[in-house]
């Protein structure tokens, strides 16, 4: 524990610290910027995947609606593997943004490099005590709204076109059921599995996105005087 009644420890305040400060920064901006290009690199699969699946499907006559339908299920994996991905990012965004409000904002402003070293700040702590910025389900919906539900989207508008429109338009319901069927499963699950899987993403990017219209904390408020 701290004895009260001794001063505390001297701020960093110099060359030296100012430089270890700016490496440590360029190291942070680099750890986000390859963990973004990493989350780009999920996206261009998901989207190669998708456009690859329709021209298989829309190919031939003959050819079945299934390619679009295993696609979904690869973009899943994808979006899954991607919001880890994003919650990695986050972390190293996080820091680097802490830096550039704790360190740059005040020599911009002429005041200096100046760290209390007497108890422990946002920065030190994640680095002591690393964590994810974001949560599974926050990293999933973002994902969605800011990617992966308009592919989700084309990959549902396609599949429809497939069975109604392609080779031609169909002549009833029946019909409809009737192209809608893959192998031995019968149209009605596959619809209905379909529209399951979409009110899900769908559920979940509004779910997600209530719950950071209700978050008004900024990365600012981690520097507050008044932080724990």
């Amino acid at each position: 524990m701290t004895d009260p009644d001794i001063d505390p420890i001297e701020p960093i305040c110099g060359s030296a610290e100012a430089g270890a400060l700016a490496h440590l920064y360029r190291a942070e901006v680099y750890r986000s910027t390859i963990w973004r290009q990493r989350l780009d690199m999920t996206t261009n699969w998901a989207v190669v995947s998708t456009g690859i699946a329709l021209s298989v499907s829309f190919a031939d006559e003959s050819a079945s609606a299934l390619p679009i339908v295993l696609v979904g299920m690869l973009s899943v994996m994808f979006l899954i593997l991607e919001a880890r991905r994003y919650r990695y990012f986050s972390v190293w965004k996080f820091r680097a943004r802490l830096l550039e409000l704790a360190v740059y904002v005040p020599i911009l402003k002429g005041e200096g490099v100046s760290i209390p070293q007497d108890k422990g700040t946002p920065l030190s702590d994640d680095y002591t005590h690393p964590q994810h910025r974001i949560t599974a389900i926050r990293a999933l919906g973002r994902r969605l709204r800011r990617n992966y539900g308009w592919i989700f989207a084309i990959q549902g508008i396609a599949y429809f076109a497939k069975i109604a429109i392609h080779p031609s338009d169909v002549a009833g319901w029946e019909e409809f059921m009737y192209r809608a069927h893959i192998g031995h499963v019968p149209g009605w699950l596959a619809l209905a599995s379909g529209a399951a899987f979409h009110l899900a993403w769908i559920g979940i990017a509004i779910y997600t996105w209530r719950q950071e219209k209700a978050d008004k904390s900024i990365m600012a408020d981690h520097l507050a005087p008044d932080m724990p």
